[in-house]
């Protein structure tokens, strides 16, 4: 595979990351997700140790798979109604390439309304880590680490997936 078409696939994959997650296809982006899945947000910057920093989320698959079926119930408040929202992605770049995983790094802002309070519009400007891996010839995402322009600032209560 040549690197143009290494790229327009990871485009392809974190664009289609972004759409299921501001439509809450949840299913549909869990199935994105690798076995190993690490999810991690950051009170701070993207340095050090994960298990050693504070962080907004620390989610390994089995806590991303807890709070999707959460936000799927119905019942969770700070969901309801769902908040309307669309990311734009950005400075996507392949970073590195090892024989099973692939490192990307993009810019990400995600617009949301908060409709089940105050209905304004918050904004969530931030870069993201990902390592994708390959799984029946599929890519699939083993991380997402998100450090967001705001991590050093109080945050409003994060209820949706970045």
């Amino acid at each position: 595979m040549t690197s143009l078409q290494l790229k327009a696939e990871v485009e392809d994959f974190l664009y289609r990351e972004a759409r299921l997650a501001d439509e809450f296809q949840l299913d549909e982006w869990e199935a994105l997700l690798t076995d190993d899945f690490h999810y991690w947000v950051p009170a701070g910057r993207l340095e050090g140790d994960p298990s050693e920093q504070l962080a907004y989320l620390n989610d390994n698959r089995a806590r991303v798979a807890t709070r999707i079926r959460q936000l799927k119930t119905g019942k969770r408040l700070s969901q309801l109604p769902f908040s309307p929202m669309r990311r734009m992605i950005s400075n996507i770049e392949v970073v590195d390439q090892g024989d099973d995983t692939i490192s990307v790094k993009a810019n990400f802002v995600i617009y949301e309304i908060a409709a089940q309070s105050t209905g304004e519009l918050r904004i969530w400007p931030g870069q993201a880590q990902y390592r994708l891996r390959r799984v029946d010839g599929s890519l699939r995402m083993s991380s997402k680490w998100v450090e967001l322009v705001t991590a050093e600032l109080g945050q409003r209560n994060l209820t949706f997936l970045i």
